[in-house]
């Protein structure tokens, strides 16, 4: 018989997704929703809501699908209702490393995953797997961290978040601080943040020297095809001389000397507690 799994937030954008992965899965899946949309986005695919009450009663996995800035105040809310040995698994490492989990329950298991999304290259051959940039369709990796809780329990929280972002390519263990560095640092902080200026320079081209925008995003959006794909070693690295000179001259222009220490713990720990908070 598969684990008892409860989800906070199962109705929502982001619980309904993994929510529909257990149910599939056939965990005895406990839907914790209060919002008549979820609820009705439930209903619709044959799952019932049940209240907090009913829903925690007996379960051995209890996920937290709810914004980062409330995961702490229901944390605590239900820690008292949770006898030892439960599981939280938190779905972004931004709140346990703002370090807002209850602290006087070590016997609790506070579990994290996150998933990797589908990659840029893949050999999905099925349109709605191709067209799949979040997951759920095509195949993802994903990234698990056991925060506290015995060794034990890491293969269990893994097997849940396998079952949530499935199908699941590979699951790779860090800790928690690792978890941190990769989200918000390495994803959001340095991806997302080049990749907006990016739209930004298209922009530039087409309002400042009148490029067609088309022309400028699809010579782009082909030249990050190729260059990702050397850069990371899915073809051959064989740019000219003349390119890799024109790189150090652009990095020279763009980028901060010191720009590492966007990922450095003490960093990534202040945007935790900015996605939390509001404010470092």
């Amino acid at each position: 018989m598969k684990r008892s799994v409860s989800v906070l937030g199962a109705g929502g954008k982001m619980g309904f997704r993994i929510t529909r992965k257990l149910f599939e899965a056939g965990y005895d899946l406990r839907a914790i929703e209060i919002g008549e949309t979820g609820k009705q986005r439930l209903a619709e695919a044959g799952i019932t809501a049940v209240t907090e009450e009913v829903g925690l009663s007996g379960a051995d996995v209890v996920v937290l699908a709810l914004p980062d800035n409330l995961i702490g105040q229901v944390a605590a809310d239900i820690a008292p209702k949770l006898p030892a040995g439960t599981m939280l698994l938190i779905l972004d490492a931004a709140a346990p490393y703002a370090d807002v989990l209850p602290k006087d329950r070590s016997d609790l298991t506070y579990f994290i995953g996150h998933p990797c999304h589908p990659p840029l290259y893949n050999d999905e051959t099925e349109i709605e797997a191709r067209r799949d940039y979040h997951g759920g369709v095509a195949k993802q990796a994903i990234v698990c961290a056991l925060m506290q809780g015995p060794e034990e329990h890491y293969a269990i929280g893994a097997e849940i978040c396998e079952a949530m972002w499935s199908p699941v390519t590979k699951t790779h263990r860090v800790t928690v601080e690792q978890l941190a560095i990769l989200e918000p640092g390495l994803s959001e902080m340095l991806a997302m943040c080049m990749i907006d200026v990016m739209v930004e320079a298209v922009d530039e081209c087409e309002k400042k020297y009148g490029i067609p925008r088309e022309a400028a995003q699809d010579f782009l959006i082909g030249h990050l095809n190729v260059e990702i794909a050397m850069w990371f070693g899915f073809s051959p690295k064989v740019p000219s001389d003349a390119a890799l000179r024109l790189l150090e001259f652009g990095k020279s222009k763009i980028m901060r000397d010191d720009w590492r220490v966007a990922l450095s713990p003490a960093v990534i720990r202040k945007a935790a507690e900015l996605i939390v908070h509001g404010k470092t």
